[in-house]
């Protein structure tokens, strides 16, 4: 055995537990110091009634500053690291923003081991991969230097309006970004691109097929089966550039080089992850960017307000496209005593008829109307209106539903009605003929600080979906964001949006913090938090004790981020351990004080 192999361990146990939230120091067994290197999984013992965890090296040494005896490794779970010291300073970093543990940031980067992919992939047995490097392709719809220089960030308006690639038709926002990315493949790093669902990653992905045949292509896919995510997660560890796509945890991809991550439509509610520490798919590409100085690109039809905020403060440079080929969106006020579609809208929709497709956005998934049509069975009042009201004046057309529960991804050129609640609208060949926006006063009633943005961003959207020149009709809305949309300058809007933010104290013009448990542990925390430059909003009485709104502007976010997180250990050292399940990992409940930094629904 080498004299100067490294003797000790430096880990991060893989717990749900907030008070070994740190790094444990380990005696590497002389048998394993060659194969124990930085990133591989291990397990190792703890110091309460012998049991094992699972953790990662984060990295080696030859000495420990721990006085007395370590501990030894248990056992090397496999040979092959899979934390990367990139993906562990990101993880570190996010997770100390948003007050939780790394461990519970890991476990969205890192797949569960997949011992037969694992052991396939060390034996040489991969799929071929391309001739390479591809091309660099033009930014189709952009002056030249859409994104320029190493460290550039872009608030990127999207290209309105459909692309047709390889006999698909897709939305132009997807091409621009997998330009942006072969173009970084081609000039030698990697690009992650992150979407909020499956279909907008399918669009890239057709996208990706046609113009990136020579580039590593990788998909991080919540539809993915376990061996798949596995195969692709080690695929992107190798040293060489290649692009993944993927959702939300895809901004954690342990790739080589990365140049570029762009982010589409970070306003939509599927970024923000649900699980502790919650941090959203943005903050983490932010913290990414600045601790690797990639390219940035965050793209939207309509930007959300964080963007704008970013925007506005210049540490974002917002990009156009050149010439801008806006919607023919016209505003189409209600006729009292009407149905509930107005005659200039139906003469719209008639027309329409005789050449393709023409899409209804409806505001409710799930509504009463919906379902009517689904089953062809009439509905009284409100609820069958639509149906009622489509079955009269359209006899014989064709009528297709796409909402939440059953989404269609797309529709021919032929003739016929497709109706869709917001975000279900599927993309037709060659754009719809005529687009009607129903609804439109019953969706800014929802209940929410944000909903004028997510009503243009919806708005936006299925406008964006209209043929060249086709009619848009906003049906029954009026004001400032209808006319943003009329005359697409979503922005300005937001601006006005972010400027009366500002003004009551709402995010994105400053963070807050929801703090939810028993108001024994809540109330002296707040004296901290106010001490670290918080202030209490609200308290309410909930089913755990209570919530508490903490509000407090971006330069006390550190501070207030780890008195929390000081909260959440005491609260988490003050409770008896619980006896192991036997299988090495802890059972007990989370800790009773939680909570979330930039909570989504505190206000």
């Amino acid at each position: 055995m080498s004299a100067d192999a490294p003797a000790v361990a430096r880990v991060l146990l893989d717990t749900p537990l907030p008070q070994l939230d740190h790094l444990f120091d380990y005696r590497i067994p002389e048998e394993l110091r060659r194969a124990v290197v930085p990133g591989v999984r291990v397990r190792v013992p703890l110091r309460m009634a012998g049991r094992i965890a699972d953790a990662y090296v984060v990295e080696t040494a030859a000495t420990s500053e721990v006085p007395g005896e370590l501990s030894p490794i248990e056992a090397l779970v496999s040979e092959q690291p899979v934390l990367t010291p990139e993906v562990y300073a990101l993880a570190r970093a996010v997770a100390d923003r948003a007050a939780g543990s790394a461990s519970d940031v890991l476990r969205l980067a890192i797949p569960k081991r997949q011992v037969r992919v694992e052991k396939a992939w060390r034996d040489g047995r991969r799929p071929p991969e391309p001739p390479g490097p591809p091309a660099a392709p033009e930014v189709t719809g952009y002056p030249d230097g859409v994104v320029h220089g190493t460290a550039d960030r872009v608030a990127l308006d999207a290209l309105p309006g459909l692309a047709e690639v390889g006999g698909q038709w897709i939305g132009a926002w997807a091409l621009t970004l997998a330009e942006l990315a072969v173009r970084e493949v081609a000039e030698g790093r990697s690009a992650v691109l992150v979407v909020p669902d499956y279909r907008d990653q399918d669009q890239v992905q057709l996208a990706l097929d046609s113009i990136a045949t020579a580039a590593v292509v990788l998909r991080f896919d919540a539809r993915q089966s376990n061996p798949e995510r596995y195969s692709a997660f080690l695929s992107a560890l190798e040293a060489r550039p290649c692009i993944v796509l993927g959702n939300r945890s895809a901004v954690y991809a342990p790739v080589h080089a990365l140049g570029l991550i762009a982010i589409w439509n970070d306003g939509d509610p599927l970024l923000a992850e649900p699980l502790a520490p919650y941090v959203h798919a943005r903050d983490a590409a932010l913290v990414r960017h600045q601790q690797t100085g990639c390219r940035l690109v965050l793209s939207a039809l309509s930007r959300s307000t964080a963007v704008q905020r970013l925007a506005e403060l210049g540490w974002l440079r917002a990009v156009a496209p050149r010439p801008l080929r806006a919607p023919n969106v016209i505003l189409t006020p209600d006729d009292p005593g009407s149905p509930r579609i107005p005659q200039a809208a139906w003469r719209a929709a008639s027309q329409a008829l005789t050449e393709g497709p023409v899409l209804l956005q409806v505001a409710r998934p799930g509504s009463a109307a919906l379902d009517a049509m689904r089953a062809g069975t009439p509905m009284a009042a409100d609820a069958g209106r639509t149906a009622h009201d489509l079955a009269r004046a359209f006899p014989g057309v064709r009528v297709r539903i796409s909402d939440g529960e059953r989404p269609l991804e797309r529709v021919d050129r032929e003739p016929g009605l497709v109706i869709a609640t917001r975000g279900a609208e599927p993309i037709a060949d060659g754009g719809y003929r005529a687009v009607l926006l129903l609804d439109g006063q019953r969706m800014l009633l929802r209940e929410s600080a944000r909903v004028a943005e997510d009503c243009l961003r919806w708005w936006s959207s299925a406008a964006s979906l209209a043929a060249a020149g086709a009619p848009v009709h906003l049906v029954g809305v009026t004001g400032p964001i209808a006319l943003a949309l009329a005359t697409w300058r979503q922005s300005d809007f937001l601006s006005r949006e972010l400027a009366d933010r500002r003004q009551l104290r709402f995010p994105p013009a400053v963070r807050v913090a929801t703090v939810t448990g028993p108001l024994r542990l809540v109330e002296p925390l707040l004296a901290e938090a106010e001490g670290a430059g918080a202030t209490v909003v609200g308290t309410e009485h909930v089913e755990e004790g209570v919530r508490t709104v903490l509000r407090f502007d971006y330069a006390h976010g550190g501070a207030v981020a780890g008195v929390l997180r000081t909260g959440i250990l005491r609260a988490a050292s003050g409770r008896r351990p619980r006896a192991s399940s036997g299988d090495g990992r802890d059972r007990r409940p989370a800790p009773t004080l939680r909570v979330r930094m930039d909570d989504p629904d505190a206000l």
